[in-house]
Protein backbone atom coordinates (compact mmCIF):
# COMPACT_ATOMS: atom_id res chain seq x y z
CA UNK A 1 0.00 0.00 0.00
CA UNK A 2 1.28 3.46 -0.89
CA UNK A 3 1.98 5.57 2.19
CA UNK A 4 2.83 9.27 2.40
CA UNK A 5 3.92 11.06 5.55
CA UNK A 6 3.12 14.67 6.41
CA UNK A 7 5.29 16.62 8.84
CA UNK A 8 3.84 20.12 9.33
CA UNK A 9 5.79 22.29 11.76
CA UNK A 10 3.44 24.70 13.62
CA UNK A 11 6.42 26.80 14.77
CA UNK A 12 8.04 27.40 11.37
CA UNK A 13 8.19 30.96 10.11
CA UNK A 14 7.81 32.59 13.53
CA UNK A 15 11.36 33.01 14.89
CA UNK A 16 13.11 36.14 16.19
CA UNK A 17 14.15 37.20 12.69
CA UNK A 18 10.61 38.55 12.28
CA UNK A 19 11.66 41.26 14.76
CA UNK A 20 14.94 42.21 13.06
CA UNK A 21 14.02 41.63 9.40
CA UNK A 22 10.91 41.86 7.23
CA UNK A 23 9.98 38.23 6.67
CA UNK A 24 6.44 37.08 6.01
CA UNK A 25 4.59 35.19 8.71
CA UNK A 26 3.07 31.88 7.66
CA UNK A 27 0.41 31.47 10.31
CA UNK A 28 -0.92 28.04 11.13
CA UNK A 29 -4.24 28.68 9.42
CA UNK A 30 -2.37 29.19 6.14
CA UNK A 31 -0.52 25.91 6.79
CA UNK A 32 -3.92 24.25 7.23
CA UNK A 33 -4.96 25.51 3.79
CA UNK A 34 -1.68 24.31 2.25
CA UNK A 35 -2.08 20.83 3.78
CA UNK A 36 -5.67 20.67 2.54
CA UNK A 37 -4.49 21.19 -1.04
CA UNK A 38 -1.64 18.71 -0.60
CA UNK A 39 -4.12 16.05 0.55
CA UNK A 40 -6.30 16.60 -2.50
CA UNK A 41 -3.28 16.28 -4.78
CA UNK A 42 -2.19 13.07 -3.03
CA UNK A 43 -5.62 11.49 -3.39
CA UNK A 44 -5.75 12.31 -7.09
CA UNK A 45 -2.66 10.15 -7.68
CA UNK A 46 -4.09 7.12 -5.86
CA UNK A 47 -2.22 7.32 -2.56
CA UNK A 48 -3.91 4.98 -0.08
CA UNK A 49 -2.53 5.92 3.35
CA UNK A 50 -1.45 9.11 5.09
CA UNK A 51 0.38 9.18 8.40
CA UNK A 52 1.14 12.56 9.94
CA UNK A 53 2.99 14.13 12.84
CA UNK A 54 0.58 15.24 15.59
CA UNK A 55 1.09 18.84 16.68
CA UNK A 56 -0.35 21.22 19.28
CA UNK A 57 -2.33 23.22 16.68
CA UNK A 58 -3.79 20.20 14.90
CA UNK A 59 -2.81 21.30 11.39
CA UNK A 60 -3.75 18.09 9.56
CA UNK A 61 -6.90 17.54 11.63
CA UNK A 62 -8.12 21.05 10.77
CA UNK A 63 -7.25 20.50 7.11
CA UNK A 64 -9.49 17.42 7.10
CA UNK A 65 -12.51 19.31 8.50
CA UNK A 66 -13.75 20.51 5.11
CA UNK A 67 -12.72 17.48 3.04
CA UNK A 68 -14.28 14.21 1.98
CA UNK A 69 -11.23 12.00 1.68
CA UNK A 70 -11.17 8.29 0.93
CA UNK A 71 -7.55 7.77 2.02
CA UNK A 72 -6.75 6.07 5.31
CA UNK A 73 -5.45 8.99 7.40
CA UNK A 74 -4.15 8.68 10.96
CA UNK A 75 -1.61 10.34 13.26
CA UNK A 76 1.67 8.72 14.15
CA UNK A 77 1.64 7.47 17.73
CA UNK A 78 4.54 8.56 19.91
CA UNK A 79 5.27 10.66 22.98
CA UNK A 80 5.32 14.21 21.58
CA UNK A 81 7.56 16.94 23.04
CA UNK A 82 6.21 20.02 21.18
CA UNK A 83 9.69 20.83 19.83
CA UNK A 84 12.03 19.76 17.02
CA UNK A 85 12.36 16.26 18.48
CA UNK A 86 8.84 15.55 17.21
CA UNK A 87 9.84 16.15 13.58
CA UNK A 88 12.82 13.85 13.88
CA UNK A 89 10.85 11.09 15.58
CA UNK A 90 8.05 11.37 13.02
CA UNK A 91 10.57 10.98 10.20
CA UNK A 92 12.09 7.91 11.86
CA UNK A 93 8.66 6.28 12.27
CA UNK A 94 7.65 7.04 8.70
CA UNK A 95 10.84 5.42 7.43
CA UNK A 96 10.18 2.37 9.61
CA UNK A 97 6.60 2.15 8.30
CA UNK A 98 7.73 2.16 4.67
CA UNK A 99 6.61 5.63 3.59
CA UNK A 100 7.13 6.27 -0.11
CA UNK A 101 7.47 10.02 0.39
CA UNK A 102 7.41 12.59 3.19
CA UNK A 103 5.92 16.03 2.62
CA UNK A 104 7.32 18.63 5.00
CA UNK A 105 5.75 22.02 5.72
CA UNK A 106 8.41 24.30 7.18
CA UNK A 107 11.72 26.01 6.46
CA UNK A 108 15.39 25.03 6.35
CA UNK A 109 15.46 24.22 10.07
CA UNK A 110 12.45 21.92 9.90
CA UNK A 111 13.90 19.98 6.99
CA UNK A 112 17.29 19.63 8.66
CA UNK A 113 15.65 17.90 11.62
CA UNK A 114 13.57 15.66 9.33
CA UNK A 115 16.72 14.72 7.40
CA UNK A 116 18.32 13.71 10.71
CA UNK A 117 15.44 11.26 11.09
CA UNK A 118 15.81 9.78 7.61
CA UNK A 119 17.84 10.51 4.51
CA UNK A 120 16.44 7.58 2.54
CA UNK A 121 12.74 8.41 2.15
CA UNK A 122 12.16 11.03 -0.58
CA UNK A 123 11.33 14.44 0.88
CA UNK A 124 9.11 17.01 -0.78
CA UNK A 125 9.72 20.20 1.24
CA UNK A 126 7.06 22.93 1.04
CA UNK A 127 8.26 26.34 2.15
CA UNK A 128 6.72 28.09 5.17
CA UNK A 129 9.90 29.17 6.98
CA UNK A 130 12.10 32.27 7.21
CA UNK A 131 15.05 31.56 4.91
CA UNK A 132 13.77 28.95 2.50
CA UNK A 133 16.76 27.69 0.53
CA UNK A 134 16.03 23.97 0.90
CA UNK A 135 12.20 23.85 0.52
CA UNK A 136 10.18 24.77 -2.57
CA UNK A 137 7.93 27.79 -2.94
CA UNK A 138 5.23 25.66 -4.54
CA UNK A 139 1.46 25.42 -4.75
CA UNK A 140 0.23 22.71 -2.38
CA UNK A 141 -1.80 20.88 -5.02
CA UNK A 142 1.27 20.41 -7.22
CA UNK A 143 3.30 19.28 -4.20
CA UNK A 144 0.64 16.66 -3.44
CA UNK A 145 0.58 15.41 -7.04
CA UNK A 146 4.37 15.12 -7.25
CA UNK A 147 4.66 13.41 -3.85
CA UNK A 148 1.87 10.99 -4.78
CA UNK A 149 3.48 10.11 -8.11
CA UNK A 150 6.72 9.20 -6.33
CA UNK A 151 5.05 7.38 -3.42
CA UNK A 152 2.89 5.20 -5.66
CA UNK A 153 5.80 4.37 -7.95
CA UNK A 154 4.03 5.81 -10.98
CA UNK A 155 7.15 7.90 -11.44
CA UNK A 156 10.26 5.93 -10.48
CA UNK A 157 12.55 7.39 -7.85
CA UNK A 158 15.48 7.25 -10.24
CA UNK A 159 13.58 9.59 -12.57
CA UNK A 160 11.97 11.94 -10.08
CA UNK A 161 14.41 12.39 -7.20
CA UNK A 162 18.02 13.34 -6.53
CA UNK A 163 20.40 12.90 -3.60
CA UNK A 164 21.74 15.99 -1.86
CA UNK A 165 25.04 16.29 -0.08
CA UNK A 166 25.23 17.50 3.53
CA UNK A 167 27.67 19.14 5.95
CA UNK A 168 28.69 17.11 9.01
CA UNK A 169 29.91 18.92 12.13
CA UNK A 170 32.75 16.99 13.76
CA UNK A 171 34.01 17.73 17.30
CA UNK A 172 37.15 15.90 18.44
CA UNK A 173 36.75 13.54 15.49
CA UNK A 174 33.13 12.56 16.24
CA UNK A 175 30.05 13.67 14.25
CA UNK A 176 27.71 15.71 16.46
CA UNK A 177 25.24 17.30 14.01
CA UNK A 178 24.61 18.16 10.36
CA UNK A 179 23.42 20.90 8.02
CA UNK A 180 21.62 20.65 4.70
CA UNK A 181 22.26 24.23 3.53
CA UNK A 182 24.98 26.02 5.51
CA UNK A 183 27.03 25.95 8.70
CA UNK A 184 27.92 29.35 10.15
CA UNK A 185 30.67 29.82 12.75
CA UNK A 186 29.92 32.63 15.24
CA UNK A 187 32.23 33.96 17.95
CA UNK A 188 29.58 33.44 20.63
CA UNK A 189 30.27 31.22 23.64
CA UNK A 190 26.68 30.09 24.32
CA UNK A 191 23.80 29.24 22.00
CA UNK A 192 21.40 31.85 23.43
CA UNK A 193 18.62 32.77 21.00
CA UNK A 194 18.89 30.31 18.14
CA UNK A 195 18.55 32.54 15.10
CA UNK A 196 21.64 34.35 13.77
CA UNK A 197 21.26 37.91 12.52
CA UNK A 198 24.36 39.88 13.64
CA UNK A 199 26.81 39.64 10.75
CA UNK A 200 29.77 41.03 12.71
CA UNK A 201 29.81 37.88 14.85
CA UNK A 202 30.30 35.54 11.88
CA UNK A 203 33.82 34.18 11.24
CA UNK A 204 33.29 31.36 8.72
CA UNK A 205 30.48 30.13 6.49
CA UNK A 206 30.37 26.62 5.02
CA UNK A 207 27.95 26.19 2.11
CA UNK A 208 26.33 22.97 0.99
CA UNK A 209 24.39 24.86 -1.68
CA UNK A 210 24.22 28.50 -2.68
CA UNK A 211 22.74 30.71 -5.35
CA UNK A 212 22.71 34.45 -6.09
CA UNK A 213 18.91 34.22 -6.23
CA UNK A 214 18.51 32.76 -2.73
CA UNK A 215 17.99 34.49 0.62
CA UNK A 216 20.06 34.16 3.77
CA UNK A 217 23.71 33.23 4.21
CA UNK A 218 23.67 31.08 1.07
CA UNK A 219 23.15 34.26 -0.95
CA UNK A 220 26.61 35.45 0.18
CA UNK A 221 28.26 32.38 -1.30
CA UNK A 222 25.95 32.59 -4.30
CA UNK A 223 27.41 35.97 -5.24
CA UNK A 224 30.72 34.17 -5.74
CA UNK A 225 29.68 30.77 -7.10
CA UNK A 226 26.51 28.73 -7.63
CA UNK A 227 26.53 25.32 -5.95
CA UNK A 228 23.66 22.94 -6.68
CA UNK A 229 22.43 20.61 -3.92
CA UNK A 230 23.77 17.54 -5.72
CA UNK A 231 27.14 19.01 -6.72
CA UNK A 232 30.07 16.93 -5.38
CA UNK A 233 31.75 19.93 -3.77
CA UNK A 234 31.02 22.77 -1.36
CA UNK A 235 32.59 26.08 -0.36
CA UNK A 236 33.85 27.79 2.77
CA UNK A 237 34.36 31.52 3.28
CA UNK A 238 36.50 33.17 5.93
CA UNK A 239 35.19 36.60 6.88
CA UNK A 240 37.09 39.56 8.28
CA UNK A 241 37.40 43.33 8.01
CA UNK A 242 40.45 43.17 5.73
CA UNK A 243 38.59 41.09 3.15
CA UNK A 244 36.87 42.00 -0.09
CA UNK A 245 33.26 43.27 0.07
CA UNK A 246 30.32 41.05 -0.92
CA UNK A 247 26.79 42.44 -0.76
CA UNK A 248 23.87 40.01 -0.45
CA UNK A 249 20.31 39.67 0.93
CA UNK A 250 21.06 37.95 4.25
CA UNK A 251 17.43 38.02 5.47
CA UNK A 252 14.06 39.14 4.08
CA UNK A 253 14.38 42.86 3.40
CA UNK A 254 17.95 43.02 4.78
CA UNK A 255 20.86 43.56 2.39
CA UNK A 256 24.28 43.52 4.08
CA UNK A 257 27.90 43.88 2.99
CA UNK A 258 30.35 41.39 4.46
CA UNK A 259 34.09 41.16 3.91
CA UNK A 260 35.52 37.89 2.60
CA UNK A 261 39.19 37.21 3.38
CA UNK A 262 39.46 33.75 1.85
CA UNK A 263 37.47 31.37 -0.39
CA UNK A 264 38.07 27.61 -0.44
CA UNK A 265 36.30 24.78 -2.25
CA UNK A 266 35.72 21.50 -0.41
CA UNK A 267 35.54 18.09 -2.07
CA UNK A 268 33.59 15.03 -0.92
CA UNK A 269 34.74 13.66 2.45
CA UNK A 270 37.17 16.55 2.87
CA UNK A 271 37.33 18.05 6.38
CA UNK A 272 38.08 21.74 6.96
CA UNK A 273 38.94 23.10 10.40
CA UNK A 274 36.75 25.61 12.19
CA UNK A 275 39.21 28.45 12.55
CA UNK A 276 38.40 29.87 15.98
CA UNK A 277 37.28 28.39 19.29
CA UNK A 278 35.37 28.69 21.50
CA UNK A 279 32.48 29.32 19.15
CA UNK A 280 28.90 28.43 18.31
CA UNK A 281 27.99 26.79 15.00
CA UNK A 282 24.63 27.70 13.49
CA UNK A 283 23.15 25.03 11.23
CA UNK A 284 20.71 26.15 8.54
CA UNK A 285 20.09 29.43 10.31
CA UNK A 286 19.90 28.32 13.96
CA UNK A 287 22.61 28.05 16.62
CA UNK A 288 22.93 24.38 17.52
CA UNK A 289 26.51 23.37 18.46
CA UNK A 290 28.77 24.85 21.14
CA UNK A 291 32.49 24.25 20.61
CA UNK A 292 34.45 24.77 23.81
CA UNK A 293 37.99 26.03 24.20
CA UNK A 294 40.47 23.25 23.55
CA UNK A 295 38.12 21.20 21.36
CA UNK A 296 39.00 20.46 17.73
CA UNK A 297 36.07 21.12 15.39
CA UNK A 298 35.82 20.47 11.65
CA UNK A 299 33.20 20.46 8.91
CA UNK A 300 33.02 17.50 6.50
CA UNK A 301 31.19 17.32 3.17
CA UNK A 302 29.24 14.05 3.02
CA UNK A 303 27.27 12.35 0.24
CA UNK A 304 24.72 10.96 2.70
CA UNK A 305 22.26 13.85 2.43
CA UNK A 306 18.50 13.69 2.00
CA UNK A 307 16.75 12.25 -1.05
CA UNK A 308 14.66 15.05 -2.56
CA UNK A 309 11.76 15.03 -5.01
CA UNK A 310 12.47 17.07 -8.12
CA UNK A 311 8.98 18.42 -8.77
CA UNK A 312 9.58 19.68 -12.31
CA UNK A 313 11.19 16.42 -13.40
CA UNK A 314 8.50 14.33 -11.72
CA UNK A 315 5.66 16.21 -13.41
CA UNK A 316 7.50 16.09 -16.75
CA UNK A 317 7.86 12.31 -16.41
CA UNK A 318 4.14 12.06 -15.62
CA UNK A 319 3.39 13.89 -18.87
CA UNK A 320 5.89 11.84 -20.87
CA UNK A 321 4.47 8.57 -19.54
CA UNK A 322 0.88 9.84 -19.98
CA UNK A 323 0.09 8.99 -16.35
CA UNK A 324 -2.47 11.74 -15.90
CA UNK A 325 -3.65 11.82 -19.53
CA UNK A 326 -3.58 8.14 -20.61
CA UNK A 327 -6.09 8.31 -23.50
CA UNK A 328 -4.87 11.42 -25.26
CA UNK A 329 -2.10 10.14 -27.54
CA UNK A 330 -4.25 9.52 -30.66
CA UNK A 331 -6.05 12.79 -30.34
CA UNK A 332 -2.77 14.66 -30.03
CA UNK A 333 -1.39 12.97 -33.15
CA UNK A 334 -4.52 13.94 -35.13
CA UNK A 335 -4.26 17.52 -33.88
CA UNK A 336 -0.59 17.68 -34.80
CA UNK A 337 -1.28 16.52 -38.37
CA UNK A 338 -4.13 19.00 -38.68
CA UNK A 339 -1.89 21.81 -37.45
CA UNK A 340 0.80 20.81 -39.96
CA UNK A 341 -1.79 20.95 -42.78
CA UNK A 342 -2.99 24.39 -41.73
CA UNK A 343 0.60 25.67 -41.59
CA UNK A 344 1.36 24.33 -45.09
CA UNK A 345 -1.73 26.00 -46.54
CA UNK A 346 -0.92 29.41 -45.11
CA UNK A 347 -0.23 32.04 -47.83
CA UNK A 348 3.37 33.29 -48.10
Amino acid sequence: MSLVGIIANPASGTDIRRLVAYGSVFNNQEKVRIVRRILLGLEATGVEQIRYMPDYYGIVERALDALKIRMNIAPLVFDTKADQRDSRRAAELLAENGAGCIVTIGGDGTNRVVAKGTCHVPLLPVSTGTNNVFPYMIEGTIAGLAAGLIATGKVARINGTFSSTRLDVMVDGEPVDMAIVDAVVCDDIFIGSRAVWKMEKIKQIFFNRCSPASIGFSAIGGMLRTIAPDDPFSMVLELGRKGRPVTAPVAPGIVETVFVKNVQLMTLDEMVNISSTPCVVALDGEREVEVRKGQQATIRLSTDGPLIVNVDRTMAMAKQQKILAPDFSNGLETSRHAADGIEKNQPN
